[in-house]
């Protein structure tokens, strides 16, 4: 199969990581791949380390996050030169795969005669841009891959098919480094992660356990409007407190080996993260807020701990840290659900498979053969 693989970003977030431990299952599927990406950004080398040089798209860069006026002005002049390139792009492919909701206007403007699957990492909250992405999904008649039932109730009833399919992660070894314990957040500085409740709630655990230690793995990315202010925040209210801004790291193994807790403080619009499924390979117990598609991966209490508020993390926390017991069922539990339902080889597969039944269902099937018993009878 002939394959046209686009995304909105080329920095590196989890849809991007996704994008990149998905490319070497489509060459083993022996398919010719095309990548097109905006931007310069780190993408681009990831991705030509596994063998796919990528070429430059006109998406952007946009911010991530609420648009500008000027990202509006951007976005709607762009969007014509981007369909004609993706129309030249497309031709003598057998698939579209566009990992990503911002180039689906210019795939509907082109007029592909090939089949689409759009991969939906994330929740799309009401407004012009998820109208927008309903009429391109509607007029390419796009199949849908969601990473969970909540990010995919916005595309039911668009016309096309859509399949969850949960992330899926490589095993993360990271063997438990000597010294005190530390609880950990990972991921992107950004709002809808929840940096600012992971210090609120650092705060209350450290009125009980000094000798705790915190870290704050990650760094903000995408030029993403208001993140350097956001940034600045978290680094005021940590002032005072244990907390160590760890700046991004190239992998979770490092974060994990000196973690003894990870919270995940998300926002009501976080689909699944992917940290969560890493922590759990490494054994690293997660507690999360119930929110999003959190609730659909974490069974609370047995793999994971569910709460509601910083004050009930806080609690959670303080829990885990005074009695091993505990907090050594749910790493094994979570270790358990990883094998199950959670690792990369599952994830490629259901991903291959949803891409050749696309493909399948734009195939006409060859006319049937004439009944030979039929012919002698009329």
């Amino acid at each position: 199969m002939k394959l046209l693989v686009l995304d909105q970003f080329s920095d590196l977030g989890g849809a991007q990581q996704a994008l990149v431990e998905l490319l070497p299952a489509f060459r083993d599927r022996g398919w010719d791949v095309r990548v097109g990406l905006p931007g310069r950004g780190a993408l681009f080398g990831r991705i030509a380390a596994i063998g796919y040089p990528a070429e430059p798209i006109e998406c952007g860069p946009y911010a991530s996050g609420r648009k500008t006026p000027a990202d509006l002005a951007r976005f709607l002049s762009g969007t014509p030169r981007l369909a004609a390139q993706l129309a030249r792009m497309a031709r003598n492919v057998d698939l579209v795969y566009i990992n990503g909701p911002r180039i689906l206007p210019a795939a509907a403007l082109a007029r592909l005669d090939v089949p689409v699957v759009f991969h939906a990492h994330s929740f799309l909250a009401p407004g012009p841009l998820r109208r927008l992405t309903g009429w391109a999904l509607r007029r390419t008649r796009a199949a849908v891959v969601t990473n969970c039932e909540f990010a995919a109730a916005p595309w039911r009833g668009h016309g096309g098919t859509v399949k969850v399919v949960y992330n899926g992660v490589n095993a993360v070894v990271a063997s438990r480094c000597p010294g005190p314990p530390q609880v950990s957040s990972l991921g992107r500085i950004a709002p809808e992660k929840g940096q600012l409740d992971f210090v609120a709630a650092a705060a209350l655990i450290h009125r009980e356990r000094s000798d705790c230690r915190f870290a704050i793995y990650g760094a903000a990315l995408f030029s993403e409007r208001g993140a350097e202010q956001y940034d600045r925040d978290v680094r005021a209210r940590a002032a005072g407190l244990p907390v160590e801004f760890a700046g991004w790291i190239d992998g979770p193994a490092e974060a994990l080996a000196h973690s003894d807790i990870l919270l995940v403080p998300s926002s009501p619009v976080e689909a699944t993260t992917r940290v969560i499924l890493e922590a759990w390979s490494a054994g690293v117990p997660v507690i999360a807020f119930a929110h999003g598609g959190i609730p659909e991966v974490i069974d609370d209490g047995v793999d994971g701990i569910l709460v509601r508020s910083v004050d009930e993390m806080a609690r959670a926390a303080l829990a885990l840290l005074a009695d091993p017991a505990p907090r050594a069922a749910i790493s094994a539990a979570a270790r358990d659900s990883w094998r199950r339902r959670f690792t990369l080889d599952r994830y490629r597969r259901e991903i291959v498979a949803e891409l050749e039944t696309a493909r399948r269902r734009s195939t006409p099937e060859p006319p049937r053969p004439p009944d030979p018993d039929r012919t002698r009878s009329a």
